[in-house]
C-alpha cells in the first residue's frame, strides 16, 4: 500500500481561490506596506528607510514567499494578469479565470484596508500625509515619481508584464529546474521594480494597483485604468507568444 503522504488529490476550487486571496493579500501587504511604513522614514528629509531598494526587495520577497507557501496549490499567481498569461499559454482552462480574479482583487483590497487601519493609528499627520502621497498608488505625469507621461509608463508596463510572464512561464514549465520557480519569479519582480518604481511606481498588476488606488484618492483611482490594460496586454503578448517563441525551438531541437 503506497504511502499516505504519497497520495495527493488535486486541490480544490475552494482550495485554490483560498491560495490565491491569501498570496495577493500577503503581495499587498508586504509590497505596499513597505512603501507606506518604511520606505522614508521618519520622513524624506530625514530618510532612515528602505527606500525604493527596500521596497522592491519587499515586491520580490512576498511573491517568492507566497509562491512557496501556497503555489502548489493554486500556481501561485496573485495578479490577475499572470492569471491571463497562463490561461492563453493553456495552462489552465478559462472557467478557473473569474474565480481567480475575484480572489485577487479581494485579497489585495483587504491588505490595503489593513494597512490603512494601522497607518490611521500612526502619529498626528501620519495617514494624512500617507493619503497625500498616494498610499503609494501607481500614476503618470504627476502621479509618476519620475514624472513620467502615460505613453512611458503604457510602454514599461506592457513590456516589464511580459517579461515577467515569460520568466514565470520558463520557470514553471516541466523542463525547468525542479523546486527554483519561486526564485527566478521573486528575483525577476524585485528587478522589474527597480527598472520602474521611478516610472509607474511598478504595476504590473492590476490587484496590486486597486488595492493601493483604493485609499490614494481621486487622482489615482482616475488613473488605475492604465494598470489594468497595460499589464493585461502585456500577459496576453507573453501568454500568446511563449509557445511560438520557446516551446517551438524546444520541440524542432530534439
Amino acid at each position: 500500500m503506497a504511502n499516505e503522504d504519497s497520495i495527493q488529490a488535486a486541490p480544490h476550487t475552494t482550495a485554490k481561490l483560498a491560495a490565491e486571496f491569501f498570496g495577493t493579500f500577503l503581495l499587498v501587504l508586504g509590497g505596499v506596506g513597505t512603501a507606506v511604513f518604511s520606505a522614508s522614514f521618519p520622513d524624506s528629509e530625514n530618510p532612515l528607510g528602505v527606500g525604493f531598494l527596500g521596497v522592491a526587495i519587499a515586491f520580490g520577497l512576498t511573491v517568492l514567499i507566497g509562491v512557496y507557501a501556497v503555489g502548489h496549490i493554486s500556481g501561485g499567481h496573485f495578479n490577475p494578469a499572470v492569471t491571463l498569461g497562463v490561461v492563453l499559454s493553456g495552462r489552465m482552462p478559462w472557467k478557473d479565470v473569474p474565480g481567480y480574479w475575484i480572489a485577487q482583487l479581494v485579497g489585495g483590497a483587504l491588505a490595503s484596508t489593513v494597512i490603512y487601519a494601522i497607518a490611521a493609528g500612526g502619529a498626528d499627520g501620519f495617514l494624512d500625509n500617507a493619503v497625500e502621497s498616494g498610499f503609494a498608488s501607481n500614476g503618470y505625469d504627476e502621479l509618476s515619481p519620475g514624472g513620467f507621461n502615460l505613453i512611458s509608463v503604457i510602454v514599461a508596463e506592457v513590456v516589464l508584464t511580459a517579461v515577467f510572464l515569460y520568466v514565470i512561464l520558463g520557470a514553471t514549465s516541466g523542463r525547468g529546474p525542479a523546486g527554483f520557480a519561486g526564485i527566478a519569479i521573486g528575483c525577476t519582480l524585485t528587478l522589474i521594480h527597480l527598472i520602474s518604481i521611478p516610472i509607474s511606481n511598478t504595476s504590473v498588476n492590476p490587484a496590486r494597483s486597486l488595492a493601493a488606488a483604493i485609499y490614494g484618492g481621486p487622482e489615482a483611482l482616475g488613473q488605475v485604468w492604465v494598470f489594468f490594460v497595460a499589464p493585461l496586454l502585456g500577459a496576453l503578448i507573453a501568454g500568446l507568444t511563449y509557445k511560438v517563441f520557446f516551446e517551438k525551438v524546444i520541440e524542432e531541437n530534439r
